[in-house]
């Protein structure tokens, strides 16, 4: 037998990413020292919701919530592009990098001024690593092409095509591609061929979507995550409830 594969899977959850993500990495890491292996992070770029990155932070004197969200160069791209394709907006790294010292420490802003992305995924992400939560810890994302060629074939999925200009995520109904706009209101593109390259899961595939690839062994799940897993759909896997936290979906930043 190989050595573990120990997997935790998150979307992009803001420019210091919330608490719960630092609590699945962290358990991770425990296992690992437990029982050795290795540790994936399958960063789900392929979501598409901007209320992923909504980060909290409270102001250092005050106390006071703080939210800061990304800005995009569009309201069609904000809605319907997934996040490895949303823009940055010019502007809004020096904005936010203004209001960070009365949130964060000055290292962090510094930290937060040195990223260099264009996109809403690679940006957090690379924050991550400048954190310091990524260190051994291999990257596998679901905006990948390459990773979606490898992975299987699944009946419920999103696909990514073109409207006016912008690449969109729309979900895969009969007749058409739909993107929803609220309640039972939907904007419809008609169908087209696809390949794989385009395809990311639905909520319900996604776990046997990303097992067809990662092969993990040990999968560190959320609080609500690991109530919809169809675990099922990885046979022999061990699931593993990510440790608690308090102020889960606030921001997680190092105490140096």
């Amino acid at each position: 037998m190989g050595l573990p594969v120990i997997c935790f899977g998150q979307q992009p959850c803001g420019i210091f990413p919330r608490r719960f993500l630092f609590s699945k990495i962290q358990t991770a890491r425990r296992l690992q020292h437990e029982i050795g292996g290795e540790i994936v992070f399958f960063y789900h770029d392929s979501d598409h919701d901007p209320r992923e990155t909504i980060t909290i932070l409270r102001d250092r004197r005050s106390g006071r919530e703080h939210r800061i969200n990304f800005k995009f160069e569009n309201k069609l791209q904000r809605e319907f592009s997934p996040l490895f394709a949303k823009r940055i907006l010019p502007g809004w790294q020096a904005s936010v990098a203004r209001q960070l010292p009365n949130l964060v420490a000055r290292h962090w802003v510094d930290e937060f001024k040195a990223v260099q992305a264009d996109t809403v995924a690679d940006f957090c992400l690379e924050m991550y690593r400048r954190l310091g939560l990524l260190d051994g810890v291999r990257v596998e994302r679901s905006g990948d092409p390459e990773f979606r060629r490898r992975a299987c074939a699944v009946d419920d999925y999103f696909v990514d095509v073109k409207l006016e200009g912008e690449l969109v995520r729309a979900r895969v109904g009969r007749d058409a591609f739909l993107l929803h706009k609220g309640g039972d209101s939907f904007i419809r593109l008609p169908l087209q061929p696809i390949e794989a390259a385009q395809i990311s899961p639905t909520r319900d595939t996604r776990l046997r979507w990303m097992q067809s690839v990662i092969h993990c062994t040990h999968y560190v799940a959320g609080a609500s995550e690991i109530k919809y897993l169809n675990m099922g759909d990885a046979p022999g896997v061990q699931f593993i409830a990510r440790d608690e936290i308090v102020e889960s979906d606030r921001a997680y930043l190092p105490d140096v």
